[in-house]
């Protein structure tokens, strides 16, 4: 798909790889709908993407509310007159240890407020997202392009239960949306980020960075750019879905 000109929705378009994400298509000639629960982060988006010559307009709206999903992907096919583009970006953490033990003794454990919080947004938001756009996009009878944004942590990582559960989650459905959506000329695909140098990462102390960076066969975090480059294969790809990039500088390897 050619971007120029074509809707595209950015979910958790505030600030982070969201951001860039919105950035970078706006560069291509996209028409842009921002959404996000935070409205001076997504005003400030919408801003740089007008000075990079974009159209883009805001939408605050939660993803985990099935009301709010339905409402603001009817809004934007009011506002744009099409859909044709879907990237299920919006995600938060809730980090912990399933059990957390000190010398011997039960000191802690992810809460089921911490689990929630993360299956809410990170899954229930992507399925709400796409379900909506899919629908849209059938209804419309121009087929479109799904990208998720899962995780490499979809393949288990300590302290996040709930993370991991989710973007396993997310690259599994993608799989299942690519098998049902191809026949209305829909494709789906995802990303898989590793280790992505992000406003909140980038301000860590440089111990942690480079404990973070040491694993790294390439020896440097991802920028968010070049997730919003592999998103970019994805939509202009025709022949790319159900599978999972996995953008993570050899983390996986």
């Amino acid at each position: 798909m050619d971007v120029q000109d074509k809707t595209l929705v950015v979910t958790g378009a505030g600030r982070g790889i969201g951001r860039a994400l919105a950035l970078h298509f706006a560069r291509e000639g996209a028409q842009l709908a921002l959404v996000d629960t935070n409205a001076a982060d997504l005003e400030e988006t919408a801003r740089l993407a007008h000075e990079d010559g974009g159209r883009a307009r805001s939408y605050v709206a939660n993803v985990a509310s099935e009301d709010s999903v339905v409402a603001t992907f009817a809004q934007v096919v009011r506002d744009f007159g099409r859909f044709d583009g879907l990237i299920n970006n919006a995600g938060v953490l809730r980090d912990a240890l399933l059990v957390k033990v000190k010398d011997g003794a039960v000191v802690g454990k992810m809460s089921l407020a911490q689990w929630q919080a993360v299956i809410d947004v990170n899954l229930t938001g992507v399925f709400l997202c796409a379900r909506e756009a899919a629908e849209h996009m059938i209804r419309l009878g121009n087929g479109g392009v799904i990208v998720n944004i899962s995780s490499i942590s979809r393949a288990g990582n300590i302290g996040q239960t709930n993370y991991t559960a989710a973007k396993a989650g997310v690259a599994a459905m993608t799989v299942v949306w690519a098998k049902e959506l191809a026949r209305y000329q829909i494709r789906v695909g995802a990303v898989a980020p590793g280790f992505i140098r992000t406003p909140m990462v980038a301000a860590m102390k440089p111990e942690a960075l480079a404990k973070m960076t040491a694993p790294i066969p390439l020896g440097r975090l991802g920028e968010p750019e070049e997730i919003a480059q592999a998103v970019e294969f994805i939509f202009e790809s025709e022949l790319f879905t159900g599978r999972v990039l996995e953008i993570d500088a050899g983390l996986r390897m």
